[in-house]
């Protein structure tokens, strides 16, 4: 009879609590095999490439109810064949995310912890999903939505390295120290605008050993237009400020322009600029635009030989591309071509070079198997300059490609949704 009393009264509870509240469950499983020949870099003549396969495992729970939202994003990422058959650890497991949301009313909420920040087309803020282990930041957002064609986002953040008793240097791999950041997006019509303010504070070691910290700042817009089968996009911004102790002036200017030709095809063209500095530029200034924390790997072509953890004060880009993209029900195909130059000037020592870099193709091919499975296919060939060898080493005659199989699983394990 006891037993019944409380299994009754439990389940009064769990169904008193879940009529209040929103429960889900998730999983990703994305396994990925690539062959690089070329990846990042000109491969050397005579040189093989690496061949492996790289997997995402996550696990994700959400949770809402009335004033709060909860997300944690469990994570484990590997290479197959890292971690032995009989191995008693694995140390690939993280949280990718895990924050908490305090709703203070329909318009004002205050975001805490370990999360993705998305903005835009992800050219300054992005979650570089294409990685395996993606980005997410440490931070604390207020966000201020008046109405539904208005929001207002400020952003905060402070990294350590550990819970010390006195302050030392930051050294972590996140690369600041601090930013904070203020986004807006308005919604007018066929038009879309955003404006970006970002004080990002680098920590360093100045000329006599003593610990210090420099901001740089990074300002500006970007404007979307949408009517009928025509779209255009541009976005710009310049970066000013200080950086371990070096005066920073730099700008980028992207713009894009698409046309639905029909309802399964479509045709763009596009181009970025991220200022640089010319290698004979002696100064200690820095003249080349940094694309913060984007989504890198979406831009300046897909084998990554830009700005991928690579390209950083350097002479910085121009990229002219194209887009022919078919979609017709589960099938989708897309290319691209990138014709690539520098926007300072290339030296092979005192020998001025021509500022073409190359030209990038990229394509991909993708089919829907079901409603969370999908299936992706990607080859891409670099035809590079003797400029590019300067920049990135290896041989532009050797065959640099790079190839990808890709399957994703995206299941929705488990949902509750309350009244």
């Amino acid at each position: 009879m006891k037993k019944i009393f409380y299994l009754t009264a439990f389940l009064t509870l769990f169904i008193t609590t879940i009529s209040a509240q929103q429960f889900g469950l998730s999983a990703e499983i994305r396994p990925r095999f690539e062959n690089r020949h070329g990846y990042k870099k000109l491969i050397n003549q005579h040189t093989d490439g690496a061949n492996f396969i790289s997997q995402r495992s996550r696990l994700n729970f959400n949770f809402k109810q009335d004033k709060i939202n909860l997300y944690v994003s469990l994570q484990n990422i590997r290479v197959w064949g890292d971690v032995s058959t009989l191995s008693s650890s694995d140390n690939a497991n993280s949280f990718h995310q895990a924050w908490a949301e305090a709703i203070l009313s329909d318009k004002v909420s205050l975001k805490f912890g370990r999360q993705e920040i998305i903005y835009d087309d992800h050219r300054i803020f992005g979650n570089v999903g294409w990685a395996q282990q993606a980005r997410s930041h440490d931070a604390f957002l207020f966000k201020y939505t008046p109405n539904k064609n208005n929001r207002l986002d400020l952003g905060f953040a402070v990294n350590s390295d550990s819970q010390g008793l006195t302050d030392v240097l930051y050294s972590n791999a996140a690369g600041y120290k601090a930013f904070q950041y203020a986004w807006y997006h308005g919604k007018f019509d066929k038009i879309g605008l955003s404006l970006l303010f970002l004080n990002t504070g680098i920590e360093y070691l100045d000329s006599n050993d003593n610990q210090a910290i420099d901001y740089m700042q990074t300002i500006g817009t970007r404007f979307t237009y949408k009517s009928g089968k025509f779209k255009a996009n541009a976005a710009t911004y310049f970066q000013s400020g200080k950086s371990r102790n070096a005066a920073v002036s730099a700008g980028y200017f992207g713009a894009n322009l698409g046309y639905k030709v029909s309802s399964n095809f479509v045709f763009g063209l596009g181009l970025d600029y991220l200022s640089g500095k010319s290698m004979n530029d002696t100064s200690s200034d820095i003249k080349s635009f940094a694309p913060l924390f984007g989504t890198n790997h979406k831009f300046n072509g897909w084998m990554d030989y830009f700005y991928v953890g690579n390209h950083g004060n350097s002479v910085g880009l121009t990229d002219i591309n194209m887009t022919l993209a078919y979609k017709k029900d589960k099938f989708s195909a897309k290319m691209i071509p990138h014709f690539f130059s520098a926007a300072a000037d290339v030296y092979d020592g005192t020998t001025k070079m021509d500022n073409k870099l190359g030209t990038e193709i990229d394509m991909v091919l993708g089919y829907k198997i079901a409603k969370e499975i999908s299936f992706n296919m990607g080859f891409s060939k670099m035809y590079a300059t003797r400029s590019m060898e300067i920049l990135k080493g290896g041989s532009k005659d050797a065959a640099n490609s790079w190839g990808w199989i890709m399957f994703t699983f995206k299941p929705k394990l488990f949902s509750v949704s309350g009244k």
